[in-house]
């Protein structure tokens, strides 16, 4: 089944809004505020197990989970850029629909691309926007390109390439079961970001980003001051120690920022 059709059984389904893009479906009733979680390439809603501790209650999260990996492993991987857009546009519709509660995106690496399309898209739409935007890991300018060639990459040469940037934490690279299960998302990602042009949009939601100060997909040092720009109510940039994968480390200090933030700017919803 290709994804178009995927989508189309997304909405005859009886699944709750949310259905299998969000883990949970839908954020706690007591939740003054939702956030959605979209993780880095190859990844799913397991990237952010346990962050819900790292925010206080009054904050649901919901973490997305795209087609092909971890509970979504039996669905075909996606390959195309608008039509996955299309139908995670779609899903955060759904899991909106008829909840006035304000919400927010976070997103690392591809995730913050997603996330940063999606805002473009629901203002464009005329739909209610992110209360905050969180953007980690990638800019739309300054970032790593693919090389020349890259669509002819095995998948071994694939895993060289991720390993030379040091794209994912070591302990991937010892594990061959691993690498098999892993791989294959991580390639399709990657095979759908290099479809992304870029065309300069600027929201109207407040932004804030985040990086490791050695990530070695950020290839120009300011690629983050990229962001300045983007937003109308850029709320500024924070950094930490690290590489790509900085924010492990460091979840509970980017989660505190970003819920200081966004709390304050949801205070009179």
């Amino acid at each position: 089944m290709d994804t178009t059709a995927n989508a189309a059984a997304d909405r005859a389904a009886p699944a709750p809004a949310g259905g299998r893009w969000f883990s949970p479906a839908q954020p706690p009733e007591e939740a003054r505020t939702r956030l959605f979680l979209m993780p880095h390439a190859g990844s799913g809603a397991a990237a952010y197990r346990g962050w819900r501790r790292l925010l206080p209650a009054e904050i649901g999260v919901q973490a997305l989970t795209l087609p092909g990996r971890q509970s979504r492993r039996a669905e075909p991987l996606p390959d195309d850029w608008e039509t996955l857009l299309d139908d995670l546009h779609e899903a955060v519709l759904r899991t909106l629909d008829g909840d006035d509660r304000p919400y927010a995106f976070f997103g690392h690496c591809i995730g913050a691309m997603l996330a940063y399309r999606l805002a473009v898209r629901l203002e464009a739409g005329g739909d209610p926007p992110p209360s905050l935007l969180g953007m980690s890991g990638w800019s739309p300018k300054g970032f790593f390109q693919a090389p020349p060639g890259h669509e002819k990459l095995s998948m071994d040469e694939f895993s060289g390439l991720f390993k030379d940037l040091g794209a994912f934490p070591e302990e991937l690279w010892n594990d061959p079961d691993m690498l098999d299960l892993v791989m294959p998302p991580v390639i399709a990602d990657f095979r759908i970001a290099v479809q992304y042009e870029d065309d300069g949009a600027v929201v109207e939601c407040p932004l804030v980003s985040y990086a490791g100060r050695s990530d070695p997909l950020l290839v120009e040092p300011d690629a983050m001051t990229a962001w300045t720009v983007r937003s109308r109510r850029y709320q500024g940039h924070r950094d930490y120690p690290g590489d790509h994968f900085y924010v492990g480390e460091h979840a509970a200090a980017v989660m505190s920022d970003f819920a200081r933030r966004l709390m304050r700017l949801t205070d009179d919803h």
